[in-house]
């Protein structure tokens, strides 16, 4: 009888245990999202917070019916590697990832919890979809690909005169390749001579500005996240330097550059915070859920108007309405 008692009291004991760990996991009525951005500069900060704006604007509000563990890798990827662990081993039940090299760390870390991106320009060029059409796996979200023939058209406005010019970016994003690319094409259909003017870390980039000088009429940089990041260096030498810039996204040009014909983060983050709610509710899923991009009405013309002064540039009547 006292064995009887004692298997008894260990089952007894056991099952109020299993009962308190269940207790102390996860809460039913709560969704948990994990967020990986990968560097902090204006686009993508402004990208979060149109992502949280849309969630709670569907009612959902940090710390109660959500909650959020956000998570910057300040630029590096091994940073980017360790957060995508966290977030996986924690198991949430969506990931937000800001940025290409955020996405790929988390990509690559789970095939199981529905991962959101934003700010990347092509999620199939980077392998992080099957297509953007329709994905296929945990992956889907919204592009950040910018107008870049009407920016480079945008310089032609602006700099008239110019014959020749540098494509700025870093030769490691695979998204800056892409838009590169076109810039390439887009010059040549205007009559421009293109380069080719690459970086791989942040300390190169004054030094390959600099190298820039006399050789060039101005300079494109597209949404290259290390030359947004350091887009006053390139500002403080390509202005000293009578070398105007025309920049992928608004952030840059208020960091320094001349001008931009770009989308409006924010609303991409509110875009991909509607698809965040959509698959909260049931109501989508990642694997048939589009890649989706902003309309060309919310890109915008943005005129640093104190470059333009400075660098004696002046702004076409049919482009003076840019701030």
């Amino acid at each position: 009888m006292k064995k009887k008692s004692k298997l008894l009291a260990i089952l007894l004991m056991t099952g109020l245990i299993s009962t308190a760990l269940v207790g102390c996991g996860k809460k039913d009525d709560v969704f948990y999202i994990g967020v990986c951005q990968y560097v902090e500069h204006a686009a993508l900060d402004a990208s979060y917070k149109g992502f949280i704006d849309a969630l709670k604007e569907a009612g959902y509000v940090d710390g109660e019916k959500i909650k959020i563990d956000y998570q910057n890798a300040q630029g590096d990827q091994s940073n980017a590697n360790t957060i995508a662990d966290k977030l996986v081993n924690d198991n949430n039940d969506l990931i937000l990832a800001i940025a290409t090299p955020a996405a790929q760390a988390v990509a690559n870390k789970t095939k199981d919890i529905p991962i959101l991106v934003t700010a990347v320009t092509d999620p199939a060029y980077s392998g992080l979809v099957a297509s953007n059409e329709a994905p296929g796996g945990n992956v889907s979200g919204t592009s950040d690909l910018t107008p870049v023939r009407k920016q480079i058209e945008l310089l032609t406005q602006l700099i008239p005169d110019a014959k020749k010019i540098a494509v700025l970016y870093t030769s490691s994003e695979i998204n800056s390749k892409v838009q590169a690319d076109i810039a390439h094409e887009a010059a040549k259909e205007f009559g421009l001579e293109s380069i080719e003017a690459t970086v791989s870390n942040t300390n190169e980039i004054q030094q390959v500005v600099e190298s820039l000088v006399g050789k060039v009429d101005a300079i494109y940089a597209p949404t290259d996240n290390l030359i947004a990041k350091a887009m006053p260096t390139v500002a403080m030498v390509a202005n000293a330097n009578n070398l105007p810039v025309i920049c992928g996204e608004e952030g840059m040009v208020e960091a320094g550059g001349l001008a931009t014909y770009g989308i409006n983060y924010y609303e991409l983050g509110k875009l991909t915070g509607e698809q965040a709610v959509k698959i909260i509710e049931g109501k989508a899923k990642i694997d048939s859920m589009p890649i989706e991009y902003l309309a060309d009405e919310d890109c915008e013309l943005k005129i640093n108007n104190e470059v333009a002064e400075q660098l004696g540039i002046e702004i076409p009547a049919e482009l003076s309405n840019g701030k």
